[in-house]
């Protein structure tokens, strides 16, 4: 009986459990790395990864074990490339990329700092290394270079605090700038990449198997970081990339594109929108003539939109350029950017309308004529509406279009159908805008439009006249008809209060 009972209890774990079987197998590992008949050891660092924690999954706690189990004396820095023949460097170098594969927690600045700064030396050297080559790079150093960037750049990154930080005028100066805790390892890994994709020794058409589409894709999610200097390197290796890899470009500016959807219409949260527009301001730049449909597909559904944002003012400059670029490239377009800017055109945010006007009159520096025709009504409409905006500097903003040449002849070329829908604005302001500045600059503007064509000055003055003497009366009548109103109700009252109950 009390055998059986016995028999059923949990038995206390045997000393040789299979957590010690790791922590015994990681530390044979370090301490003796067996190489094959190459020297090779190309299993070395996929036994680390697949048995303990994969680097693009890893969590805090995650990385906090792995700062335990590296912990090991056996964790010892190879030999310098100087200390071995020439021979065996190829060799050395697959190690040394394999030692660096290890990823260390830095959220305890104190923990592991002997290895740390092992892997940092070691790093260090492989970007020298990797500067000096003279030989083509084979398939087998490719696999390992690129799983070494895998191992320490892909990576869940932190929640970005823009969930708390985007009011309707963000102003990216106001905060203090995030920083990677693990960046003294982050940026020579950044470094050796980007060394490697500029090296001539590296041969697109082998590293096209390696720095793939799924490479690219975890590259691009790193453009969240709310790390400047990690955007910066990513900017810099992702135009390396779309430079040297022809066969990607078209899947990279796709990518793109779809992140640019995502944070129009579904998050408005991002840090790396502005490096992407660098990026396509220099590949828009590169476009040849005639454009194709894609690319016009790509700024009507996804530069134009990138409008609609609150916090467009944290990649306004970017995104102007890049609209310039296109209009430069293909005049045709630029009635399709104006209609599309007022289609976003802000109603209550003055700092944002400030941006849209500057953006405007760069787009109308280089419309001609034609272009300009076809949406000049609906955009006089709402210059017009800005003439006549309370706060000065949209107005001065607007009067000070007026000061560009090119836009100036335009304007007066057309003056016929524009000076009918702005003079109301432009004599209204003269009167009664409480700015003494925009008063002045709109007596200006009037003055341009009575030098060019007096008589259609007078005539457009003389209908305004009109209108506001027949609004004056419309108003009239409608007050006497109120007062009307009120005697009849107030005599209606006084009956119903004399009558008797």
């Amino acid at each position: 009986m009390f055998k059986q009972i016995l028999g059923k209890l949990p038995r206390k774990p045997s000393i040789k459990s299979p957590q010690n079987e790791n922590d015994m197998n990681i530390e044979r590992i370090f301490s003796s790395m067996n190489m094959d008949s190459t020297g090779l050891d190309l299993n070395y660092i996929t036994k680390i990864t697949s048995s303990y924690v994969k680097p693009s999954t890893m969590t805090s706690n995650q990385g906090n074990k792995l700062g335990q189990m590296v912990d090991f004396a056996a964790y010892e820095a190879l030999p310098s490339f100087r200390d071995i023949p020439t021979s065996e460097r190829q060799n050395l170098f697959i190690k040394k990329l394999n030692m660096c594969c290890v990823v260390f927690d830095f959220s305890v600045p104190l923990k592991n700092l002997k290895e740390k700064d092992k892997k940092r030396q070691t790093l260090l050297e492989l970007v020298d290394y990797i500067s000096s080559v003279n030989s083509k790079f084979n398939e087998v150093q490719m696999h390992e270079i690129t799983k070494m960037i895998a191992a320490n750049l892909f990576r869940t990154l932190p929640s970005s605090n823009l969930d708390t930080k985007l009011p309707d005028v963000y102003d990216p100066e106001d905060e203090e700038p995030a920083t990677e805790p693990s960046w003294p390892h982050l940026q020579i890994v950044y470094e050796f990449l980007l060394r490697f994709i500029a090296s001539p020794e590296t041969d697109p058409k082998l590293a096209k198997r390696y720095i793939d589409h799924s490479f690219i894709l975890r590259l691009l999610d790193l453009f969240d970081s709310e790390d400047q200097r990690e955007r910066d390197y990513l900017k810099t290796i992702l135009h390396r990339i779309y430079g040297k890899f022809m066969v990607h470009r078209s899947f990279i500016r796709k990518a793109i594109g779809n992140i640019f959807y995502t944070f129009i219409f579904e998050t408005e949260k991002h840090n790396g929108i502005a490096e992407f527009l660098e990026i396509l301001g220099s590949i828009i730049n590169g476009f040849a003539l005639p454009l194709k449909e894609e690319h016009k597909v790509f700024l009507v559904k996804a530069l134009i939109p990138l409008h609609k944002p609150k916090c467009v003012s944290m990649y306004h400059q970017q995104l102007s350029y890049c609209i310039t670029q296109f209009v430069e490239k293909d005049i045709k377009l630029a009635d399709s950017v104006i209609l599309g800017l007022l289609k976003y055109w802000p109603v209550t945010n003055s700092s944002k309308e400030i941006n849209f006007i500057s953006e405007l009159e760069e787009v109308l520096e280089v419309t001609q004529a034609a272009e300009f025709q076809r949406c000049m009504v609906p955009l006089f409409h709402q210059i017009a509406h800005c003439l006549s905006s309370s706060h000065f500097q949209v107005a001065e903003r607007t009067l000070l279009l007026w000061n560009n040449d090119h836009i100036r002849n335009l304007i007066t070329q057309n003056r016929k159908v524009i000076l009918p829908i702005i003079l109301p604005a432009l004599e209204k302001s003269t009167r009664s805008h409480w700015n003494q500045a925009v008063q002045s600059l709109t007596r200006n503007v009037s003055k341009i439009f009575s030098e060019a064509d007096q008589p259609l000055f007078d005539e457009c003055l003389f209908r305004f006249r009109e209108d506001q003497i027949k609004e004056k009366h419309r108003r009239d009548k409608l007050d006497s008809a109120w007062k009307r109103l009120e005697k009849v109700a107030t005599s209606k009252g006084n009956s119903v209060a004399a009558s008797p109950n």
